[in-house]
């Protein structure tokens, strides 16, 4: 009773509020977006992005575009499910899956994708961090390897404990720091604005700028995100009167996890692309920051990467654990011994698939590949747990939302299938 108490004063219409002050009330009430956010400004976006404006200038700005009008359209959904149904998507999959047939064919396809995608993507997060310790250390391959360890030591902490809501906070306000950073040099360095508004609007994909794009998007629209977010949704807001703040919650830190990554592009574009300069590790990313912050720059790089790492490290293998926990019915709970399990598989994989010795930036933007291919799957899953009329009633998706979430996963396909015939030399 206190909890639905409390909600409904949170989420109860600001009557003759000035809209400046109910803005300032809904950034003080966000919440499970923010954690998406965070992994919007991940390692690997700073990465994806800095590569992608030294190598292509602002020419695929656009992708970003629709990577974030991809992730609102789709983490509103997870909202609005977790909101309304008060389960995570994987509950919702198995509900709506519960007599038929290819049930558990559909379920060990999500799992396998999942996990495979979130090992690619931990390790991406790791290689994230430890290239932050690179851009203070130097290129030391032994520093490496141990960052890496020490990074995975930490986060394992956090996931076995349980702790991770508390740490994220303060994760988050390291990340938050390095965007506004970004905001700030962004100015300093004076874009073409031309040219930016030509990227932003004119989808073109440059030669050998394909992979890129595919990185872009899988650094944006995280599928394993579509989880976590509903999971996290059902444990803040309950029922149709808080969906009001579940949505602003969404888009508000979505947007704002959105634009840094455009302002990161832009940044690189105007600092790096046409320089000469290879992007080749910590230092030379920190390049991109030295008109604002000078010889500091790679401190601030350094402290924002392994915030931005160790923050990702933990949530995909939570996200991983909620949502093979919520298909195979192992209980709710992030204390239980399997959830614990799956988690810490998850971190073990991506720590050795980091220990490699595969070159860092080839590891992250990899990652991003991954998730790029695992998006069509998990959009797919979602589209359909989003029609369920005996999970939502009359919350199910309407036309438009139907419309959008059918171009996401058409797009994602066809960016995919692109991918997968230009390695194989057919196109």
């Amino acid at each position: 009773m206190q909890s639905q108490q409390k909600t409904a004063c949170t989420t109860a219409p600001l009557n003759g509020v000035s809209p400046l002050a109910q803005l300032s009330a809904r950034l003080r009430n966000l919440g499970p977006g923010v954690m998406v956010a965070a992994a919007i400004i991940g390692p690997g976006t700073i990465t994806a992005c800095t590569l992608a404006g030294a190598n292509f200038g602002y020419a695929l700005l656009w992708a970003l575009v629709f990577a974030t009008l991809a992730t609102i359209i789709l983490q509103e959904m997870a909202a609005r499910l977790g909101t309304i149904t008060q389960k995570g998507l994987g509950e919702a999959l198995a509900y709506s899956l519960r007599d038929s047939l290819l049930k558990w064919p559909l379920f060990a396809l999500i799992s396998v994708a999942l996990f495979v995608g979130n090992c690619a993507y931990e390790a991406g997060n790791l290689t994230g961090a430890a290239l932050g310790i690179q851009a203070l250390t130097g290129e030391d391959p032994h520093w490496y390897r141990l960052s890496i360890g020490a990074i995975a030591l930490g986060a394992g902490f956090v996931l076995w404990r349980g702790n991770y809501q508390q740490i994220e906070k303060a994760l988050l306000t390291l990340v938050v720091i390095m965007g506004l950073s970004f905001i700030t040099t962004f100015l300093v360095v004076k874009p073409d604005w031309s040219a930016l508004f030509s990227g932003l609007l004119t989808p073109t994909i440059p030669a050998e700028g394909l992979f890129t794009v595919v990185a872009l998007i899988g650094t944006t629209v995280v599928p394993y995100n579509l989880f976590l977010h509903a999971s996290a949704v059902k444990n803040r807001w309950r029922g149709e009167q808080a969906l009001g703040e579940a949505r602003a919650d969404t888009y508000l830190s979505l947007s704002f996890g959105g634009l840094i990554a455009i302002l990161v592009v832009s940044t690189a574009a105007a600092s790096l692309f046409g320089s000469g300069l290879a992007v080749r590790g910590g230092a030379d990313m920190a390049v991109q920051l030295e008109p604002l912050f000078g010889s500091y720059a790679k401190y601030l790089l350094g402290i924002g990467f392994f915030a931005a790492g160790l923050s990702s490290a933990i949530t995909a293998p939570l996200a991983t654990a909620y949502a093979m926990s919520e298909v195979l019915g192992f209980g709710k709970s992030n204390q239980t011994g399997r959830f614990r399990t799956i988690s810490m598989v998850v971190l073990v994989c991506g720590s050795l698939l980091a220990m490699t010795g595969i070159k860092p930036l080839t590891i992250i933007l990899s990652a991003q590949f991954a998730n790029g291919l695992l998006l069509p799957i998990i959009t797919g899953f979602l589209l359909f747990a989003m029609n369920q009329k005996t999970l939502l009633g009359k919350y199910t998706n309407g036309l438009l939302a139907n419309t959008l979430g059918g171009v996401v996963l058409l797009v994602s396909v066809g960016l995919g299938a692109r991918s997968i015939l230009s390695a194989l030399n057919i196109l």
